[in-house]
C-alpha cells in the first residue's frame, strides 16, 4: 500500500512503547560524538578540500544575545540589557567571516543564509545592515537564495519588519510558544495576542515569501483545552510553516529551567493528548506533516521537497538545500562539511581569543569515515522521505545493501511486526503510525548511540 508523505497516524500504544531517548538527527554522527580531535588546523584543511566539490554554501550566523530570559530556553544565549555588547561581537564576527572566506573558492554561491540566536533583532538597524553588507561583500549570493531570520516579536515594530524585508530577508520565523497568559507568565515571555496578529499582518504586507511559527507543548499550566485554543489561533494566523516542539524539562542541564515549577507541568498522558490534538487539527487544516515536529502548507518548499525526495536535515532542521555545505559563524555555531563537522567555542571569551590569534575559532568536532557517510545518507533519507530505496544507497556507495546492513535488517523486523515500517525487497517504507517515531527507526542504523549504555537524548515524543 502506498502512502502520501503527509499521512500520519497517532497510535497511543505504539507511542508509549517506543517513547525512549533518541537523537533528533540534525546530523549523523550526532554532536554527542564531537571531540577535540577536530581543531582549527584540521578544519581549515577540510575547508580548502571542500572547494574541489564546488558545492554551494549555506551560511548560519549565531547572535547569542537576549534582553530577557525565557525559562524554557535550551539555547546558548547571553542575557543582557547592555546593548553595547553587540559591537565587539560584530567586530569578531567580521574577523571570522574574513578568515573563513579567504579559504573558500569565490565562485561558490550562497544558496541559504540564516540568522538565529538568541535574538537577531537584539541588534539595531545599523548593526544589522553592516552584518548583511559584510556578508554580501565577502560572498556571492545566488539570485534565488533563501535568506531567513529569527525574530523576537516583543522587540520589533512594523517599521522593523519592513526594514528586514528591504535589507534582503525573504523568510522570517518567530516563536509564540503558547497564547495562554498564565503559561506566558510562567515561562517569562509575555506576548499579547494582538501583538502576534499584528506581526503576522506586517510580514504579509512587507512581502515575506515564507513565515514560520514555533509552538511548544508540555509547558507549565498547559492543558488540552488551553493548547487547543493556541493551535486554533495559530491556524487563524495562517503561517506557511509551523514547528511544534516538545518541551524537555532538564533543569540539571539548563539552569534557566529551574525557574519552572515541576508540579505545574502537564502529566505525561495529557502531553500525549495535546500532541494528538495538535497533529489532527493541523493536518485537518491542510498542513502537511513534514516530520517529527514540523508542518508546512502543501505548496511550501519543504512540502514540495519532501514530495520530490530532495528534502534534507542539518543543524538548522529540515532544509531544501541538500547539496549545500553549512558554515556556522559566531560563538557556538556548527559547520557541516561533507566529511567533517566542527563547532566554534561556546564561551565568548574563548571565541574572541581564538580570533585574536588569527585562527578559525574551532573548539571541537568529528571527522566522518566512509561508514559514517553511508549511514548518514540512510538516516537522512528515512528522516526526510519516510522511504529508503535500497538501490539508491547501493549505487551511490558500491555496496550490497542487504549484506552491509544485515544485522540492522534483522533488528528492523521487530519494528515491522509492531507496524512502524514495511520492509520490501527493494525498499523500506515508514508507515503513517511509524512517522511520529521516525527517530526510533533511524537509531537502528546509528552505531554510536546503540553502543552507549546511558542515553542523554530527549525522549522521542
Amino acid at each position: 500500500m502506498s502512502f502520501l508523505p503527509q499521512d500520519v497516524k497517532f497510535d497511543m500504544e505504539l507511542i508509549k512503547k517506543y517513547d525512549k531517548p533518541a537523537p533528533r538527527y540534525t546530523s549523523y554522527p550526532t554532536a554527542a560524538e564531537f571531540s577535540q580531535e577536530v581543531n582549527h588546523e584540521i578544519f581549515t584543511q577540510k575547508v580548502v578540500e571542500s572547494n574541489q566539490r564546488k558545492s554551494p554554501l549555506s551560511l548560519y550566523f549565531h547572535i547569542p544575545f537576549c534582553e530577557s530570559a525565557c525559562h524554557f530556553c535550551a539555547c546558548n544565549v547571553i542575557i543582557s540589557r547592555r546593548k553595547e555588547v553587540v559591537e565587539p561581537y560584530l567586530e569578531y564576527l567580521f574577523k571570522e567571516l574574513e578568515k573563513t572566506s579567504s579559504f573558500l573558492d569565490e565562485n561558490r554561491k550562497v544558496v541559504q543564509y540564516h540568522w538565529g540566536g538568541g535574538t537577531p533583532n537584539y541588534m539595531d538597524k545599523n548593526q544589522m545592515e553592516s552584518l548583511f553588507k559584510k556578508s554580501k561583500q565577502l560572498f556571492d549570493f545566488d539570485k534565488d537564495a533563501e535568506i531567513s531570520i529569527e525574530i523576537d516579536p516583543r522587540y520589533i515594530d512594523k517599521e522593523g519588519i519592513f526594514f528586514l524585508r528591504e535589507l534582503g530577508f525573504n523568510r522570517l520565523s518567530f516563536g509564540i510558544q503558547d497564547f495562554d497568559p498564565k503559561v506566558q507568565k510562567a515561562v517569562n515571555r509575555i506576548q499579547p495576542e494582538d501583538m502576534i496578529f499584528n506581526i503576522m499582518k506586517w510580514t504579509r504586507e512587507a512581502g515575506f515569501e515564507s513565515v514560520n511559527i514555533d509552538l511548544i507543548y508540555g509547558l507549565p499550566y498547559q492543558t488540552l483545552e488551553t493548547f487547543t485554543d493556541t493551535v486554533e489561533k495559530t491556524i487563524k494566523l495562517n503561517p506557511d510553516r509551523i514547528a511544534v516542539f516538545n518541551f524537555a524539562y532538564v533543569p540539571w542541564l539548563k539552569p534557566l529551567q529551574r525557574n519552572i515549577i515541576e508540579e505545574a507541568l502537564p502529566p505525561a498522558q495529557e502531553k500525549l493528548d495535546i500532541l494528538k490534538m495538535t497533529i489532527e487539527k493541523l493536518t485537518n487544516a491542510g498542513y502537511v506533516f513534514i516530520g517529527m515536529d514540523h508542518f508546512a502548507k502543501p505548496n511550501d518548499e519543504l512540502a514540495v521537497a519532501q514530495r520530490e525526495r530532495t528534502l534534507h536535515r542539518n543543524f538548522q532542521g529540515y532544509t531544501t538545500k541538500a547539496g549545500a555545505e553549512l558554515f556556522g559563524f559566531g560563538a557556538t555555531s556548527i559547520s557541516m562539511l561533507h566529511d567533517v563537522y566542527a563547532q566554534n567555542y561556546k564561551k565568548i571569551r574563548d571565541y574572541y581569543n581564538a580570533l585574536d590569534k588569527n585562527i578559525i575559532p574551532i573548539s571541537r568536532g568529528v571527522l566522518l569515515n566512509e561508514d559514517d557517510i553511508i549511514r548518514r545518507d540512510v538516516i537522512m533519507k528515512l528522516m526526510c522521505h519516510f522511504r529508503l530505496i535500497k538501490d539508491e544507497i547501493q549505487r551511490a556507495y558500491n555496496i550490497d545493501f542487504d549484506e552491509y546492513f544485515k544485522s540492522e535488517l534483522e533488528e528492523l523486523k521487530q519494528l515491522e511486526q509492531d507496524g512502524l515500517i514495511n520492509i520490501y525487497p527493494d525498499r523500506i517504507d515508514v508507515t503513517p503510525a511509524g512517522r511520529l517515531l521516525i527517530r526510533n527507526i533511524a537509531v537502528i542504523f546509528d552505531i554510536y548511540t546503540k553502543a552507549k549504555k546511558e542515553q542523554k537524548f530527549s525522549k522521542a515524543i
